[in-house]
This record gives C-alpha cells, structure tokens and sequence, in this order.
C-alpha cells in the first residue's frame, strides 16, 4: 500500500514564500510543489535563489515533492536551445531544495496540425532532458496538460514506455478530462508508470475545473486504486479555483481562460482553503473504501 504524502502548488492561496508556507501548515499538509514564489517563476531561479528557498523550506519543515517546472511548455517550433540551457538549472535546482522530481511536458503542437508528425522531435527533446536530468540522479515527470504532444492517454503511454527508466508520469485527471479522456481507463493504461498524482477535478460537459469531488474526475475510486501502489507517494493539490497571480504565463492560452470561477470565494487563500477541505474529503472517502 502506498504511503501518501500531501503536497501543494501553494502559490494558489496566494502571496509570497512565506505565506504559502502559512497556507500549507494551516491545511495539514507537509510538501510543496513550487512553482510562482518571491522572485517570480522557480523555473528561472539561480542556484543561490534557491539556496535561499531550501533555508526557509528547512527552517519551517517543509519538504519538497517536486519542482512545478514549465519545462517542455513551448511550442515544438519554438528553438529548443535556450530552454535547454534553463532546464540545466532547474535539475540544479532540483538538487538544492532535496527533490529527485521535476514536473515537465512535451511541448505545444502547433493547432489544427497532427502531433504525430512532430513526434521525433518531441522525443530527441525529451530525450535530451531526460538524459541530462538522470546524471544527477533526477526524474524527468510528464504531466498530461492539454495542446502538447501527450495529451491524451495514448500518446503519454507512447512517452511513458519508449522512456521507461529516463521519465515517469505524472497523472492530472482535470487535465485528461479536458482533453475528453475518461479517467478511469486511462489510469488503468497508464498505472505502471505512475510516479505521483495532481489531485484536480474538472467537468466534462464544460471543461470547467471544480472542487474535488464535484467534477468526473472520480477523484475517490481514483486515489483508492493510487494507494495500491507501493512506497512513498505524492497527492499534490492543483486547486484552480480561483485566477491567481501568474497563472497567464502557465498556460499558452493565457491561463486566466481556464479558470472560470464558478465557485465565488473572497480570496485566493479561501479557494485555497476550500480546495483543501475539498481535497481531504475525497481522500477520507477513498481510504475508508
């Protein structure tokens, strides 16, 4: 039986380092996945930045399930040079702040245009990341996001089992079931090469992102065949409740778009907190099955 660890993109609830540490005490949970802090995007800190991150993380006990990277959320036309030498600093990164995770993707297709003519060259980029990231004992972990290459179930078990032992899979059921995946197929799919899970839940009629337990993700079934596997595992929350300071640059559609805000809370910090209740109510359901 998995042993899960709860982790959070805490710069949802709002503000700096510091107060996202405040958030993450408050609701219980013991990781974060660090994506927007202080200075901006943790995907463009120096390694003295995040030297500076690891002394607070330390000093308030908080440990660190994986590197919220943007790596390989470019356009496959885009040149892939300068986002190379980036990635180099973030495996660095990685280091520093004690994670052997970091979250990436594989890359914007072009619209209107068929991925499979662009998989060669999304996987001599995977390849490459993947390959440097290994050396220092660093994992490569795709997440399904919609518009780049692994999308959809098919394509991200093509990613998963031509990279086995160089990338393992990060599993957002919001994100599948805006790409009109059904959840629990594609998880049976892709389980074996799981490694940890983005707990978001989203309708499929709308593509709308709702609190957990409200949408199709079926988010209880869901965590209750996740905690089958084996050793430590990572739940990170991805709320998505509410627009939040740098969610524009996440996404190539702008990211404001894809959060609707259905549900009215007064603060990034209350949708924080909801998510959070949200969140451990499903999983309270899962593990009492």
């Amino acid at each position: 039986m998995a042993e899960f660890l709860l982790s959070a993109f805490a710069d949802e609830a709002g503000g700096g380092l510091l107060e996202q540490i405040a958030a993450l005490k408050e609701n219980g949970l013991t990781h974060i996945e660090p994506r927007g802090l202080d200075e901006g995007n943790i995907s463009n800190y120096t390694a003295a930045q995040a030297k500076e991150v690891k002394k607070v993380l330390d000093a308030n006990g908080i440990g660190v399930s994986s590197i919220g990277s943007h790596f390989g959320k470019i356009n496959i036309r885009d040149d892939f040079t300068a986002h190379f030498e980036s990635f180099k600093q973030c495996v660095e990164n990685a280091c520093i702040l004690g994670t052997p995770n970091i979250r990436m993707f594989s890359f914007y297709m072009p619209e209107g245009e068929d991925p499979a003519v662009y998989r060669d060259e999304v996987f001599v980029r995977l390849e490459q990341m993947a390959d440097y990231a290994r050396k220092s004992d660093i994992w490569c972990c795709h997440e399904n996001e919609k518009g780049i290459f692994g999308d959809i179930d098919d394509r991200c078990l093509d990613i998963l089992t031509t990279f086995e032992g160089k990338i393992k899979g990060i599993f957002d059921p919001a994100n599948f079931i805006q790409c009109h995946v059904e959840i629990l197929p594609a998880y049976e799919k892709l389980k074996d090469y799981i490694e940890y899970m983005h707990v978001k839940d989203c309708r499929m009629k709308d593509g709308f992102v709702v609190p957990c337990g409200k949408g199709d993700g079926h988010l209880a079934e869901l965590l209750r065949l996740f905690s089958k596997k084996d050793g430590k595992r990572f739940l990170t929350l991805e709320p998505h409740l509410k627009v939040f300071d740098g969610l524009k640059d996440l996404e190539q559609s702008g990211g404001a778009e894809s959060v609707k805000e259905e549900y009215e809370y007064p603060s990034n910090r209350a949708a924080f907190d909801a998510a959070c209740a949200a969140f451990r109510s499903v999983l309270d359901e899962a593990l009492r099955a």
